[in-house]
């Protein structure tokens, strides 16, 4: 048997560190924070500062916290209001009460996996061009694999929101608005998260708010095009929200923008990290390989061949694993409440840890092991396994992203087999979402 490859991770801590380490460990990284003995803990808690934090890592403590109790720790983290409400104000992802369900109601049908069918065809088309585009780049040219996948989604979801017209024009654009708004917000709002007085955690909004101006006025404008342009029967989610349910102009643009963040920067750290993966497996790139031009022979997958391509599949379930897109899901509690027979004060933080759940070793053999053929041999435990979160907040577009990579990746893996750059060390760094650093340089490589 081939040597099985284990990714890197953060040096897990033995004892607790200071209250300053603890800090500069969170603000460079959310996945650094964790001690050993936390991945195979099943309830814990702990406190900093002024906020008192219980973490829920197991099937039994996820289910209790977001689905039977959901109402009581149902509300989006400090950290993720202060860094995500200027760009998407009352938009699905950060709202609450009545606006969430109203909004909930309005978006989960217009991604809902009965509109596949409508969808996919756009993931094919962008995945046939990347194809062409990555064959024909020399064997040995570089390419900076996260970027690629950045453009790449982005066409995807650009598209999928403003039609093939107006998507492919703008994609770019509203991408380049999009980085510099997470370069804004920064690592983390560390003073929403350690509870310290609103007028201090406010201030590191400014930056963010001049930012999510300029990526509003270009929603905006694009939102316009949309709506008055002829319906020609092109798929399209903000025609298809307009539609369904009458929304304000700046409602509709939150809406907007919450959609691409979920449908761009959680899909290409995806689709990045596989590639990376696969990179240091050669026998399950090859597996892939073989997968892809048995079914597809060379074509571009469509929606059809998803379920004819399992291992495909298995490799994103297997990143999103070991690198889930959100490693942190934080709750506020609204009210005093009580968790695995402890009571959790109003205002304390409840967390569900993707990064230790997906890790647990009571729940996965070999947990810190590349290994995607575990998902062909068993389904994962239901509430031990949530890249998409879990309970009433569950990603609306889990199957478009999981369509989406599927459809890629098999795609290109048909054509191309980039890897690593040698000398270039991955790093995981978490701070909104789970990235493999900066940039992914990787060699071009036929398959």
């Amino acid at each position: 048997m081939a040597e099985e490859f284990i990714p890197p991770h953060p040096p897990r801590l033995e004892k607790r560190p200071s209250l300053l380490r603890s800090i500069a460990l969170f603000r460079r990284s959310m996945l650094d924070v964790w001690m050993k003995g936390h991945f195979a803990s099943d309830f814990f808690a702990t406190k900093i500062l002024r906020r008192r934090i219980f973490v829920c890592n197991s099937p039994d403590t996820v289910r209790e916290a977001f689905v039977e109790k959901a109402e009581t720790f149902h509300r989006k983290s400090p950290q993720q209001r202060y860094a995500l409400e200027p760009l998407l104000g009352d938009g699905l992802f950060v709202s609450e009460g009545e606006t969430w369900r109203q909004r909930r109601r309005a978006v989960a049908p217009v991604t809902h996996a009965s509109r596949m069918r409508e969808l996919a065809p756009v993931m094919t088309e962008v995945a046939g061009e990347w194809a062409d585009r990555w064959r024909a780049l020399p064997d040995g040219a570089e390419i900076d694999a996260l970027e690629e996948m950045a453009r790449m989604t982005a066409e995807v979801i650009c598209r999928t929101l403003f039609g093939r017209a107006l998507g492919s024009a703008s994609a770019e654009t509203v991408v380049h608005a999009f980085s510099a708004y997470q370069a804004r917000v920064g690592q983390t709002a560390l003073g929403a998260m350690l509870n310290l007085p609103e007028a201090i955690s406010s201030l590191q909004g400014f930056g963010t708010r001049r930012e999510a101006r300029r990526i509003h006025a270009v929603l905006d404008e694009l939102i316009a095009a949309v709506l008055a342009a002829p319906d020609v029967g092109e798929a399209s989610l903000v025609r298809a929200l307009s539609a369904l349910q009458a929304m304000e102009p700046w409602a509709l643009r939150n809406e907007a923008a919450t959609l691409f963040m979920a449908g761009h920067e959680t899909t290409a750290n995806t689709m990045a990290w596989s590639w990376y993966l696969l990179s240091q497996s050669s026998a399950d790139a090859q597996r892939l390989a073989d997968e892809a031009k048995a079914v597809l022979g060379g074509r571009s997958a469509t929606l059809e061949d998803v379920d004819s391509l399992p291992f495909a599949r298995a490799v994103i379930e297997e990143s999103l694993r070991l690198y889930p897109p959100v490693p942190v899901l934080a709750r506020e509690a609204l009210e005093d409440g009580e968790l695995a027979g402890r009571p959790v004060p109003k205002g304390s933080l409840v967390l569900v840890v993707p990064w230790l759940l997906h890790r647990n070793p009571k729940l996965w053999d070999a947990p810190d092991t590349f290994r995607p053929a575990r998902f062909l041999d068993a389904s994962p435990p239901r509430y031990g396994y949530v890249p998409f979160a879990i309970g009433p907040r569950v990603c609306t577009g889990q199957q478009f992203g999981m369509v989406e990579t599927v459809i890629c990746l098999a795609t290109l893996a048909q054509h191309a087999a980039p890897r690593l750059k040698p000398g270039h060390k991955v790093a995981p760094v978490s701070r909104l979402t789970l990235r493999p650093g900066d940039a992914l340089p990787m060699v071009m490589r036929k398959a």
